[in-house]
């Protein structure tokens, strides 16, 4: 792959903490807030997202800046969005610190991802074709599913997690983790395990290992809308231990009215929503469609 010719100085444990005390920080579990500390950790990130210089990163939580500078080492430019103002207003000037020659490919947004439109996203460096960063575990899903579905021009990604929410992210139908997330995730993209974090390597240490989770844009498995895909969906999962023909009746009607679009659709209506892909999924939406 090729490289760009200038590389930023990376963060280590020293100098997240000092930029922390310069702000004030006291790392909150409301905002998710674990910064990694440790340059090799940031390094094998960045070269497992596969970004070159042909690609605007979509960085979700820079915080301090330690993936954002070795991004900027690799990548055309980078667009961070960052929800606390006093760590996006302090971004650039890190930057400008550990890599003078790159700060003017960085674009900060001070901004909820959750809201991001894509509009905004597009605004200065042109449409992120990746989206690369450590998500808090209790946004991660919303956050990846709200960007693929706002900007059709990421291509591909690499998200770190929490292990288990990596696990379910990545899941294919019949295992354990499958679910919603998995299903809702598949429309998008193939998604995959990428490796794993460990705990150390954030300040502070979290109680829990991390993942990384990598995805490839792919077509939509249908042409029945999105929304009426993802509603089959909810419905399976909201009542995952009964069959399809239960478990979609409030979505359906009735029972029967159930069991009836699953026939159409080729399912069984004896099987349970964890044995679907989201293809089959969508076959039950278009049977609702046309009938």
């Amino acid at each position: 792959m090729e490289q760009r010719p200038q590389a930023a100085r990376l963060l280590g444990p020293a100098e997240v903490r000092g930029l922390a005390e310069q702000l004030g920080l006291r790392p909150t579990k409301k905002l998710g807030q674990n910064f990694v500390h440790d340059p090799n950790t940031v390094r094998r990130i960045v070269d497992t997202s596969e970004v070159g210089p042909e690609d605007v990163v979509l960085e979700v939580g820079p915080g301090i800046g330690s993936l954002t500078l070795a991004l900027l080492s690799a990548a055309g430019s980078v667009t961070a969005v960052e929800v606390d103002s006093a760590l996006a207003e302090r971004l650039p000037g890190t930057v400008a610190e550990h890599a003078p020659a790159l700060v003017d490919n960085l674009r900060v947004l001070c901004a909820d991802a959750l809201r991001l439109t894509a509009e905004e996203a597009s605004a200065g460096n042109g449409p992120p074709t990746a989206l690369v960063a450590n998500l808090p575990y209790n946004v991660a899903v919303p956050v990846v599913l709200h960007l693929l579905a706002e900007l059709p021009s990421l291509r591909h990604g690499l998200v770190m997690v929490q292990s288990e929410v990596a696990d379910r992210m990545a899941a294919g139908p019949g295992g354990r983790s499958y679910g919603a997330p998995s299903a809702k995730s598949a429309w998008f993209a193939s998604v995959r395990r990428a490796g794993a974090v460990s705990r150390n390597v954030f300040w502070p240490v979290p109680n829990v290992d991390s993942g990384l989770v990598a995805f490839t844009r792919r077509d939509p498995p249908s042409e029945v809308p999105r929304d009426r895909v993802f509603a089959v969906v909810e419905a399976a999962f909201a009542q995952r231990r009964k069959t399809l023909r239960s478990a979609l009746a409030g979505w359906a009607g009735s029972p029967a009215r159930a069991e009836e679009l699953l026939r159409a659709a080729g399912i069984d209506p004896a099987a349970r929503g964890e044995q679907l892909s989201i293809a089959e999924f969508a076959s039950v939406a278009a049977a609702a469609e046309q009938r």
